[in-house]
């Protein structure tokens, strides 16, 4: 069974995130959090480590200039909220709909 991330630890996480705006996400009622949420979620199922987390290296593919510090563990990972933060963004600007499951990410 995956193991999933807490409301306490996801808020604890994006507090801690300074260089985007976390006060909407912040809110349980908000959409944009419950997607963030049910994406890490079920990125859980399909992956033990970030599917963006190169071993090799240590790098991280979302930022390549970034040096992953959490070995590839994704959960509350900012680089990896930022990304699905910007991906939510994008897709609802768009006005495409959210994919509901981690591997539909790939193909919106």
């Amino acid at each position: 069974m995956p193991k999933t991330v807490s409301d306490k630890d996801l808020e604890k996480l994006l507090e801690e995130i300074t260089d985007t705006e976390t006060e909407d996400i912040m809110k349980k009622n908000d959409p944009k959090y419950k997607w963030i949420r049910q994406i890490m979620i079920s990125a859980k199922k399909y992956h033990k480590l970030c599917p963006y987390y190169d071993k090799r290296t240590g790098k991280c593919f979302l930022e390549f200039d970034y040096k992953c510090d959490r070995a590839g563990k994704f959960d509350g990972c900012p680089v990896f909220i930022r990304y699905l933060e910007k991906k939510y963004d994008e897709l609802k600007a768009k006005g495409k709909r959210l994919p509901m499951d981690f591997m539909d990410l790939s193909l919106v």
